[in-house]
């Protein structure tokens, strides 16, 4: 079950990542493009939602395209899921006590790699195979 003491250590061990206070919500950041934030569910969020609401933390975090998206949700629906909010952007929504440590690592890097620009996302995966 990750925490958000979990996306901290995860995310800002990311290159050049960093962490902001954004309108009483935790963000992270690469040169100031938004990759993962704090996303309670609003009240329209909760009418559309209804019964299958979920409870507890939620994390938003970018992703590649609204392809890979699609395919987490269908994938692991308890983990991962949208709303209407979100319909037209690469964003998906995770329910943060049910991932394990290995994806919300892979979550988070794959959200930074998103956002990175090319050369430090390049420099990034060529550490990481040497």
């Amino acid at each position: 079950m990750a925490s958000w003491d979990d996306v901290r250590r995860i995310a800002l061990a990311l290159p050049e990542a960093a962490e902001r206070d954004g309108r009483e919500h935790l963000q992270w950041v690469v040169r100031e493009k938004l990759f993962a934030w704090e996303r309670p569910l609003r009240k329209g969020d909760l009418a559309e939602l209804g019964d299958d609401a979920p409870e507890g933390p939620i994390l938003a975090t970018r992703v590649a395209d609204e392809g890979a998206k699609e395919a987490l949700i269908a994938d692991e629906p308890e983990r991962y899921f949208t709303t209407g909010h979100f319909d037209g952007y690469p964003i998906i929504l995770a329910r943060l006590d049910r991932l394990t440590d290995d994806d919300l690592d892979e979550l988070l890097t794959e959200s930074w790699l998103s956002r990175a620009p090319k050369r430090l996302a390049a420099a990034y995966l060529a550490a990481r195979e040497s």
